[in-house]
């Protein structure tokens, strides 16, 4: 597959964080660009923590200008987690070994290889911030308690991908569900996020900034929200990290 028409591609030798290049540029974007980054000097991953991305591994933001409301907007996490999983598995035919966490992570024989940070920008627009573990993953003592074990494409699949490699199969992919998404709505991108989502049916824990939920993961609903049937009911989620 080619670059898609009508998107951006700019890939930089360094950077402090693509993500803070989008909010540097998007007020001059005639269409959405892609920004890949060789090196970041402050990449940072959800929630303010820290990126560990050493050099060989891939760091991206799709910077963008929807015209959706906010509610609608924030559902591309969805159509990332989708393109990614889908660049992913053609670029190492290793599909069955991946599996999507809600709400931002793509795992990859259990152990987390990439993550997604979405964040709004001035003038309307949308940061589409991406990291994948192509070549070395953090040390599990430099990651949250409980949170799972990172994990790189290489080691896990001997597939060694560059960082333009990966970028061209993204942006390619992220481009045919994006047009899924704009012309179909959610519905259809929902149903393919659950064929793949991890741990479905199973009890996982839910920990908010305010609590913790036990339950069995039910679904995700219309909008995206995580469903746990709990011992007090039926519990919806709209934001947590999901622990197993």
């Amino acid at each position: 597959m080619g670059w898609p028409e009508g998107y951006g591609r700019r890939v930089m030798a360094e950077v402090d964080s693509t993500n803070a290049e989008a909010a540097r540029i998007v007020g001059g974007l005639g269409g959405p660009e892609w920004i890949c980054a060789l090196n970041q000097t402050a990449a940072r991953g959800r929630r303010g923590r820290v990126w560990i991305a050493p050099a060989g591994n891939f760091a991206a933001t799709l910077v963008m200008r929807p015209r959706e409301t906010a509610a609608v907007v924030a559902l591309r996490s969805f159509v990332a987690a989708l393109a990614l999983y889908d660049a992913l598995a053609a670029l190492t035919g290793a599909e069955a070994a991946l599996a999507l966490k809600w709400p931002n992570d793509v795992l990859l024989n259990g152990g987390k290889v990439a993550g997604i940070l979405l964040e709004g920008l001035p003038n309307g627009g949308l940061a589409v911030g991406i990291g994948v573990n192509l070549i070395a993953a953090p040390p599990a003592e430099q990651v949250e308690a409980g949170a799972v074990r990172p994990v790189s494409l290489l080691e896990e699949t001997g597939v060694r991908v560059s960082p333009e490699q990966m970028l061209d199969a993204l942006a390619a992919a992220w481009a045919m569900r994006e047009d899924s998404f704009v012309t179909y709505g959610f519905a259809a991108m929902r149903e393919a996020w659950l064929t793949r989502a991890a741990r479905l049916g199973e009890v996982i824990t839910a920990r908010t900034a305010r609590d913790s939920v036990t339950g069995t993961f039910e679904t995700v609903d219309a909008q995206g929200q995580l469903v746990l049937n709990t011992a007090q009911g039926r519990v919806t989620i709209a934001a947590a990290d999901v622990f197993f």
